[in-house]
């Protein structure tokens, strides 16, 4: 990967005459990892220059994560944005809504799961349980670093069965599990969708998509763009399929500014 304010001159040529499809994660792309899902408030100038872009001709933006529709429009809530949930199994925005049927078989097991976890974990300090509807994630952040072998011990005998039966899928993110439903759908896959849609609806303009995030569920996207668009990874270096990194959410921040002020001229 490449440090990208290192790269911006040959970026802003790139981005000058091409209409820009902003993709985003949440939690530690636009907003600081933090100690518990609900303290992840949008910065107020990172707010602003989405609404300035999104009042862009030039510009689309989708944000995609893993957290609830309802809990990331509340988080967000700037009109004009396609907002994605669940890792793509809920999708609301302009002209879009939809979400992914799941059985009445997949709910029970979710909570049998969440029953079974909630009665194991209650005695580890520190984990959080986070029922998405259609998924739920299992937070481990604050748990004392000797008892996070126990935690994910208790978590894999909790949900052995059901992915042996290829009933649940398992994601691990930072510190956290997520159990979906066994379909093949991901980030890669939305950030796609949502791209061949707005290429139909914009029609000839050259469009360049652009994926920003920090985890490992961003991924998928980061493959699914390769020689597509513009990837970058949020965070310290690792070993990434992005192209470039940014360092920390501030830097996000000061992307989006030089965007704003590129298409704005």
């Amino acid at each position: 990967m490449r440090y990208l304010f290192e790269n911006w001159d040959k970026i802003r040529k790139d981005l000058n005459n091409k209409f820009i499809a902003l993709f985003f994660d949440y939690d530690g792309t636009l907003t600081p990892i933090v100690e518990t899902p609900d303290k992840a408030i949008l910065p107020s100038e990172t707010k602003k220059l989405l609404k300035r872009l999104i009042n862009n001709p030039k510009c689309k933006i989708a944000i995609i994560s893993g957290r609830a529709l309802s809990d990331l429009k509340r988080l967000v809530g700037i009109e004009g944005v396609i907002y994605t949930g669940n890792h793509g199994l809920e999708i609301e925005g302009p002209k879009i809504k939809f979400e992914s049927p799941v059985s009445l078989r997949y709910k029970r097991i979710l909570q049998n799961i969440k029953d079974d976890l909630n009665a194991k974990l209650s005695a580890i300090k520190g984990t959080f349980i986070e029922d998405k509807g259609l998924s739920l994630s299992i937070h481990y952040r604050l748990v004392d670093r000797n008892q996070i072998p126990q935690v994910k011990t208790i978590f894999h005998g909790a949900t052995i069965v059901y992915t042996v039966r290829d009933k649940i899928k398992i994601k691990p993110g930072k510190k956290v599990f997520e159990i979906r439903p066994s379909v093949e759908w991901d980030k890669g896959k939305v950030v796609l969708w949502l791209l061949a849609r707005w290429k139909f609806s914009l029609g000839d303009k050259d469009i360049l998509p652009i994926y920003l995030g920090d985890d490992v569920t961003d991924e998928d996207a980061f493959k699914a763009l390769k020689k597509k668009g513009l990837t970058i990874f949020v965070g310290e270096q690792t070993n990434s399929e992005a192209q470039y990194y940014l360092k920390t959410t501030e830097e996000v921040t000061e992307f989006l500014r030089l965007i704003s002020d590129l298409k704005r001229k």
